[in-house]
């Protein structure tokens, strides 16, 4: 985004008194040179960085200093930017200067000068948050004004739709960037890329293949550009759509990479077409594109959900022996197309995966631990599933659902251990989560079964008493 001082004038024609502002960028402007300025320059610089906050505080006046006092201070420590930051954030935090729009700018100039990026976007956000009565052209406005005065960088306008963007303003960061534009400026590609990120996540895939046309008939798109409308079309389920990107990917010789294979795959997966997701890992591998972890989980995820487990199991195998690290998401769609297998499925194969996945710090979600459960207690292994339980829940972020207490209540009644299905309820009702007919079912058909028939008897009156409808399957007539 280059442009000249000529430019930043275009900027704010629409403005009366744009000269007379740019002339004065800070209206007191003989305090660039007075003894105020100069002697918190000197003290910022010179003194140790102990005393020097106490010593800068007991010169200033007691009502503090103006905005226009702070902006020179900070553009004379431009060289030294974060030791300008502190200065900047201690002047406010103490309440020793109400910034404005000027001041803000001058401290986001400095930082965008040196390429501190992340504090210089904090404080345009702060500003934008704090000065909310002001347009986007008005902040643009007060930017380019002071542009040229504290020496800044053209990234300091990428900065300002970032912040917009960042801040869900989409319509406002929208703005900046046509008014930039029709100047003859215009944004990086990766801002350019992050607002069509923004449109397609907020608007959808139609805008922000728009906007792709819009914004980048004077830039050229990269690799992210398209795998950005890519995903957006693949989130919209228009993956028919996908072809037209591919073709402006050809047009611009931009070489696809794992994760645009990746995307691709996920819209086949998604529409049950696993075989046309296999002829793109096929290709992938002729083009000599090594598939990434996110392409893995992709097709392992496809054949999981096809029931297919045993290819599933390969392409785990492969992508370990390839020293690729599997993530959360690998062992959870693997567990869990154990679990969909049913009765064919290998519980002694998920029980490794799961002891796999806690060996490398992962931590199942409560949906993973509830199948491992069911699995267990489908094998008639309900001793090992209560450990496992108990286990996680060692860790102080899980909580059992209602439905990890049922299957083990359920399993317990059903293999005659009335006792410890009785302090699992107890637990369970301890955690607010009430008994309901199905509880209530696996007890009474738990003391049938025992030939407790009194407790049986007892529990059927509570359960009318209590009007839970719900009936037990396994109760003899």
């Amino acid at each position: 985004m280059g442009f000249g001082p000529r430019r930043l004038l275009f900027l704010f024609h629409y403005s009366s008194s744009a000269r007379e502002e740019i002339s004065s960028t800070f209206p007191a402007a003989a305090a660039s040179t007075s003894a105020l300025v100069s002697s918190a320059e000197s003290i910022l610089r010179e003194q140790r960085s102990r005393s020097r906050w106490n010593f800068l505080r007991s010169i200033l006046p007691a009502n503090g200093i103006s905005p226009d006092e702070a902006s020179w201070i900070v553009i004379r420590l431009r060289n030294n930017p974060r030791l300008a930051l502190h200065f900047f954030l201690w002047s406010r935090d103490r309440a020793l200067c109400q910034h404005n729009l000027s001041s803000y700018s001058a401290i986001v100039h400095v930082l965008a000068r040196s390429r501190l990026r992340s504090s210089a976007l904090s404080l345009l956000r702060t500003a934008l948050w704090s000065f909310t009565d002001s347009r986007p052209r008005c902040i643009l406005q007060t930017i380019a004004r002071t542009y040229r005065v504290c020496d800044s960088a053209p990234f300091v306008f990428d900065l300002l739709i970032q912040a917009y963007l960042l801040s869900l303003k989409l319509d406002d960061a929208l703005s900046i960037t046509r008014v930039l534009r029709s100047r003859g400026i215009y944004p990086l590609t990766s801002t350019a890329n992050f607002i069509i990120r923004s449109a397609s996540k907020l608007r959808g895939s139609a805008a922000a293949v728009e906007l792709y046309h819009e914004l980048f008939s004077n830039i050229r798109p990269n690799l992210q550009t398209f795998n950005t409308l890519l995903l957006a079309l693949y989130r919209d389920g228009s993956t028919e759509k996908s072809r037209e990107i591919l073709e402006q990917m050809g047009r611009f010789d931009c070489k696809p990479n794992a994760y645009t294979y990746s995307i691709l795959m996920a819209g086949f997966c998604d529409k049950a077409n696993v075989g046309e997701a296999r002829r793109l890992w096929d290709e992938m591998a002729e083009r000599g594109i090594e598939p990434d972890t996110i392409a893995y989980n992709t097709l392992i995820g496809s054949y999981c959900m096809m029931g297919d487990v045993v290819v599933a199991d390969e392409l785990f195998r492969q992508m370990v022996m390839r020293e690729m690290e599997p993530t959360s998401t690998t062992f959870e769609l693997l567990i869990n197309g154990h679990y969909r297998a049913g009765a064919a499925g290998d519980v002694e194969a998920a029980l490794l995966l799961y002891a796999d996945m806690k060996q490398r710090g992962f931590r199942p979600e409560v949906e993973t631990v509830d199948k491992m459960l069911d699995q267990m207690c489908e094998k008639g292994r309900v001793g090992q599933a209560v450990q496992m339980l108990r286990e996680e829940m060692r860790r102080e972020e899980f909580a059992p659902s209602r439905r990890s207490y049922e299957l083990l209540i359920k399993s317990l009644c059903r293999h005659g251990r009335m006792e410890e299905a009785l302090k699992l309820q107890a637990e369970m009702t301890g955690r607010g989560l009430e008994a309901d007919a199905e509880i209530y079912g696996a007890f009474i058909c738990g003391y049938h079964n025992a030939g407790d028939l009194q407790k049986a008897d007892c529990l059927r009156k509570e359960l009318v008493q209590f009007s839970l409808e719900g009936k037990c399957n396994e109760m003899p007539s």
